[in-house]
């Protein structure tokens, strides 16, 4: 495997350790310390998923334009690494809204001309099994990440002031990943002259309409942040809501590589629908609202997460021409359905129950997957 492939995975790892020493807090930080409603964590998710909409695509007609791939990368991970930390020094959610912005707006920078480096340092046909490692090394670091944050909330206890120092401790993996990119990491070469002229392609159109079914369930599908709440709910302890995203990670851990290869063997028809399914399987248990079913919940999703982000990206970069711009559009219309899906999930919750919630995720996720079932023969 190419080294830069190797170095962009520890890279990931080290961003997504301190992805990870936020994203369980910061839903309980807002409700249950700062005593903001559902409906604004809502607002928060939706902000930070939609703010970097139309940077993905920008940033990926950049990097097929104009070749300019690896300042783009090395940017959007200097703005993560510099607005995590800040999130212990916020007291409302207009604040944090703030710079969860500025921290989905490094990783709309950097997203898909991260992909496209790696698209290009990948060996031809061995796609899948690529973005299969590199998701490993995502996951492992968001494993890493959760097991520090339980040991801490474990041993020194979940008071405000131990949450926020928390926070602040993510400067240190940001920084280490921010290094590696800038110094260890190559630069593709131009391959595009003054005279190209961009176009999008029959091939890249017939990739957007495959890509389409996962924006819907995008749409319909509870964020991680809800998911922490609805285990808040159901009686989990703040320091128990680690053990939840570790039973997702691992789970996203083991799966990631061997889920790569069968990409590459037998395509991403059978493997979409396999992670669709999952998909519908966490919102159901999720509705049912057991102890027990919490925990499989969290053990779905990750089979969700991973197994639909591996064939997507492997599909784009195994058909599409213009992988950068495709790659952009992906992510563009990932946060878009997303934040959609966030402020309609906050809202139905605050006003209308969890169950109201719950039952639109659970009934619209179950239709996208049914109608992609019945697509599944225009897909290789």
């Amino acid at each position: 495997m190419d080294k830069n492939i190797v170095y962009l995975g520890f890279v990931s790892f080290f961003t997504d350790m301190a992805s990870a020493m936020i994203n369980p807090l910061l839903p309980i930080f807002v409700v249950s310390v700062l005593h903001e409603g559902y409906d604004k964590l809502g607002f928060i998710v939706a902000v930070s998923t939609f703010v970097s909409y139309a940077l993905r695509l920008v940033s990926g007609y950049i990097s097929d334009r104009y070749a300019i791939v690896k300042p783009l990368v090395v940017l959007g991970y200097l703005l993560s690494a510099a607005s995590k930390p800040l999130i212990a020094f916020t007291n409302d959610y207009k604040s944090i809204a703030s710079l969860r912005a500025v921290e989905r707006f490094g990783k709309g920078i950097r997203s898909a001309p991260k992909d496209l480096l790696i698209s290009v340092f990948a060996k031809k046909k061995e796609e899948g099994k690529t973005f299969g490692f590199h998701k490993s090394m995502d996951i492992a670091g968001e494993l890493s990440g959760t097991l520090i944050v339980f040991g801490i909330l474990y041993y020194y206890g979940q008071s405000e002031d131990v949450i926020r120092n928390i926070f602040l401790a993510t400067l240190i993996p940001g920084v280490v990943g921010v290094v590696i990119v800038t110094f260890l990491v190559k630069d593709i070469e131009k391959r595009r002259d003054e005279k190209y002229i961009f176009k999008i392609t029959k091939e890249d159109r017939r990739v957007v309409k495959v890509l389409f079914f996962y924006f819907l369930f995008v749409l319909f599908f509870f964020s991680d942040a809800f998911f922490v709440m609805r285990a808040k709910e159901v009686g989990f302890e703040t320091f128990m809501i680690p053990l939840l995203v570790i039973v997702s990670t691992a789970t996203q851990t083991i799966i990631s590589y061997p889920v790569g290869k069968l990409i590459d063997r037998f395509g991403v028809k059978y493997v979409l629908a396999a992670a669709y399914f999952s998909g519908v399987i966490a919102q159901l248990l999720l509705f049912y609202g057991t102890v027990f079913s919490i925990w499989t919940a969290y053990a779905f999703l990750g089979i969700f997460t991973v197994v639909s982000l591996n064939a997507n990206r492997a599909y784009i970069a195994r058909y599409a021409t213009n992988k950068g711009s495709v790659y952009g559009v992906f992510y563009a219309l990932v946060a878009l359905f997303g934040a959609l899906g966030a402020l309609v999930s906050g809202y139905l919750w605050e006003y209308f129950g969890v169950n109201s919630a719950l039952l639109f995720c659970a009934f619209g996720t179950l239709i996208v997957f049914l109608i992609y079932v019945a697509f599944t023969k225009e897909v290789e």
